[in-house]
């Protein structure tokens, strides 16, 4: 779901010093490996920041970012141990590592709101979510499985209409009665660019599709025996993300052009100001409580609606799936504008 051409992922270890001015850095760093689930994009920002910016070496850490891409899990080297920490999608693959008994727990969530969309033509005249019911639906074989199961359960879609969705926008831009899935940090501007109109936007979230996403997942053991390690992992990611939307974002996105050389200033823009209008990391309790905030209600809400959709079993215990431990702490708060 991203406009970039696809590249072989890149394993580089990053130490970055810490600055004269804050001396308390420890002289010895403890190295901690981070997979991505995709291609180095503005959605991983806050971490390529905290990396590029000193961040992570002044919470005493030394952080190697793997990056994911087509036909490579990382998911997988973070339960077999060769991975510390994990970039998980969403909330549903949190419930889905207790239904497999997969030893990881999520610690985090940067991501308040899931930033799935759909896109249609203006001329549909699409103003809420179900004005694409009378459309074609071009959705991913993913989507069908999750996001989709949602949507037929709240709000009576069907699959009559559906197609499937290759990550190929051409079938969307020759029908304009259709809709296409996508990411609001991303396919409108790829649209946009291709089409030369900006497509109308509905964000799922918006409607009660409230997972969320880009959570920081460890392994239980790691959780369980090294809380301090993790614990400055995820505020240092915290402190990476509140730099990278509100601050100098130029170390961190001249990383991710170094990991992804096919990636555009221009993209980086349009994705970290979308990021910024739609709330995806910062709203909600992150108001109060700091970018990476959970709750237990939350969680709740959103299982309970995928056992409604039939997503996931209702027998699980959604609530190891999680633990608040590490965050809620109000880290980061001083450096989010105040106007």
């Amino acid at each position: 779901m991203r406009p970039a051409a696809l590249f072989r992922a890149l394993m580089v270890g990053l130490v970055a010093a810490a600055s004269p001015a804050l001396a308390q850095a420890p002289a010895k760093l403890d190295k901690v490996s981070f997979g991505t689930n995709w291609v180095a994009e503005a959605e991983h920002g806050g971490f390529f920041q905290a990396v590029a910016d000193g961040t992570y070496a002044r919470y005493g850490l030394d952080v190697t970012i793997v990056s994911g891409g087509p036909n490579i899990n990382n998911r997988i080297l973070l339960a077999s141990g060769k991975l510390d920490f994990f970039m998980s999608a969403n909330s549903l693959q949190s419930f889905d590592a207790v239904a497999n008994n997969v030893p990881v727990v999520a610690v985090a969530a940067m991501f308040q709101k899931d930033p799935q969309v759909f896109l249609a033509h203006p001329d549909a005249r699409v103003s809420k979510l179900e004005d694409l019911k009378p459309l074609t639906l071009f959705v991913s074989k993913e989507g069908m499985q999750t996001y989709f199961q949602w949507l037929k359960s709240e709000y009576g879609f069907n699959e009559t209409n559906v197609k499937p969705y290759t990550f190929n926008a051409q079938p969307f831009l020759a029908d304009k009665k259709s809709a296409m899935e996508g990411y609001v940090t991303s396919e409108p501007f790829a649209v946009e660019k291709q089409a030369g109109f900006k497509p109308t936007v509905i964000e799922l979230a918006d409607y009660g599709f409230n997972t969320y996403s880009t959570l920081i997942e460890t392994r239980r053991d790691l959780a369980e025996n090294k809380p301090d390690l993790v614990q400055r992992f995820v505020d240092a990611s915290i402190v990476g993300w509140y730099n990278y939307l509100y601050g100098d974002n130029r170390p961190g996105n001249a990383l991710i052009k170094k990991f992804n050389p096919d990636m555009t200033d221009e993209l980086l823009t349009y994705s970290v100001a979308k990021m910024k209008e739609y709330g995806i990391v910062d709203s909600g309790d992150t108001l109060k409580d700091g970018i990476g905030a959970m709750s237990d209600a939350r969680m709740a809400n959103f299982f309970d609606k995928m056992v409604r959709a039939g997503v996931v079993r209702s027998d699980i215990d959604f609530k190891a799936s999680y633990t608040l431990r590490y965050v809620n702490k109000g880290v980061g708060l001083d450096r989010r504008p105040k106007n």
